[in-house]
């Protein structure tokens, strides 16, 4: 579908044939960029993070860094104490609520948020309350278009239009934030040389420094082939929030509302966490998920309804064919992996949640199989798949395994209102709200 917005050419993809030849066939001679739009330019340091900075040298080094460096399965596992701690702390808040409605998706957001914050910043910081509303904030004024996006050669627009100065006023509130933390980090280190020398560290205890202080070291010893800047180290700290805490939250929050509304597979999904623990440990390990088969499958069935990247945005760097249709240079294509997740072409009762339909199938959400690509695919998928897959399937199956849900106010699970708001992430429309009894078993 071929949509002009002002001075600029959208063409949307909704099929996983044509999506498979602008992300895999075509995507390095013609795909491979992101388009530039004026929120992320101003939240993002100028487009100096890896979701949204150019096919360069510097985005090459830079995912290399965050895949070898960030989210390496090594990393990934050693971060596995910090999502326990964090899914456990989940259970205890929902469990003080003593059968009153609560406002779940602010609290599995919360959870999320701690993960990244511990994760990437080695600790939970005073800023984090704070930083998450900024970052909620930042969201939402980032999933309009502007009229500068709209008509980029009106270059007045930028100087005349609200937009801008909103931006800048939480960029700069977000980098004064962002300042402390690195600035913290800088003065935990001086404290840490002057009390235990650099050889007397083990890699366990480098481990669990998170994300940022390896950015720092990475700054410090100057091995790069660029300059890697602070701004840069900010633009990638944001990267994981955008990444990390709101597509992995609202990914956990989806695939209750999705159980809440089809009690069938709450039960089946429920009965399979609960059996697991029957008579062990009270608390939940990442070591159990892997015996989960349930769960992932509801997993994989809520990331094809509810993508969290619903659109995912590539620009035209030449003019190309595809399918038969002439793409223009500089068009912004939008691959509709929202529309794809429910095409009834390759999906039977695509609008319908039937985890099932994943057993035994060789579907995976990973870039392979474009009928399903929530995380994108090609060059440019997201690098931290394994890390937010960790953080929904362990809060997930804390959910289910400790409380029994229902809505609040007597409402029958027909009336769950479904609504997506699709923009960066498709988070519902409405907060999740409901009422959560703690289980408690026979034996």
């Amino acid at each position: 579908m071929h949509l002009k917005l002002g001075q600029v050419s959208a063409i949307v993809i909704s099929s996983p044939e044509l999506a498979k030849q602008v992300l895999k066939t075509h995507e390095t001679a013609a795909f491979s960029q992101r388009p530039t739009v004026l929120a992320v330019e101003v939240l993002f340091y100028n487009f100096s993070g890896i979701i949204f900075s150019s096919c360069n040298e510097y985005w090459r080094q830079m995912r290399k860094i965050c895949v070898l460096e960030l989210l390496s399965a090594k990393r990934v596992q050693s971060f596995s104490s910090i999502r326990e701690e964090e899914a456990w702390n989940l259970v205890e808040s929902i469990s003080l609520s003593q059968g009153q409605p609560i406002t779940l998706s602010e609290m599995i957001f919360s959870m999320q948020v701690s993960i990244i914050a511990r994760s990437a910043l080695g600790k939970k910081c005073k800023y984090q309350q704070e930083f998450g509303s900024l970052i909620k904030e930042a969201f939402i004024l980032g999933e309009v278009l502007s009229l500068p996006d709209l008509f980029p050669s009106l270059k007045f627009l930028r100087h005349i239009t609200r937009t801008k100065p909103a931006l800048e006023k939480i960029h700069r509130k977000i980098d004064r934030i962002l300042d402390e933390i690195i600035d913290d980090h800088h003065e935990l280190k001086r404290v840490k040389t002057n009390i235990v020398a650099p050889s007397t560290t083990s890699n366990d205890e480098v481990l669990q420094e998170g994300l940022v202080h390896v950015l720092l070291q990475l700054q410090e010893s100057g091995g790069l082939q660029f300059d890697l800047t602070t701004n840069h180290i900010k633009a990638v700290i944001l990267d994981m929030y955008l990444a990390g805490a709101e597509t992995s939250a609202t990914t956990t929050e989806w695939a209750i509302s999705e159980l809440v509304k089809n009690p069938t597979a709450m039960e089946k999904a429920q009965a399979e966490v609960r059996h697991l623990l029957a008579g062990k440990r009270k608390n939940i390990l990442e070591e159990d998920i892997k015996k989960l088969d349930y769960l992932k499958l509801v997993i994989k069935e809520t990331l094809r309804l509810h993508p969290p990247a619903p659109l995912i945005p590539r620009e035209a760097t030449q003019r190309i064919k595809i399918g038969g249709y002439d793409i223009p240079t500089e068009a912004k294509v939008l691959i509709n992996a929202w529309e794809i997740g429910r095409d009834p072409r390759h999906w039977d009762n695509a609008d319908c949640f039937l985890p099932e339909r994943f057993q035994g199938s060789s579907i995976d959400f990973r870039g392979t199989n474009f009928e399903l690509i929530p995380f994108g695919a090609g060059k440019r998928i997201c690098p931290g798949i394994s890390f937010g897959i960790a953080s929904v399937e362990l809060a997930l199956s804390q959910l289910l395994y400790y409380f029994n849900w229902k809505l609040p106010s007597g409402k029958k699970v027909e009336e769950l209102d479904m609504t997506e708001s699709l923009g960066m992430t498709s988070r519902r429309r409405n907060d999740l709200y409901v009422i959560a009894t703690p289980f408690v078993p026979s034996y």
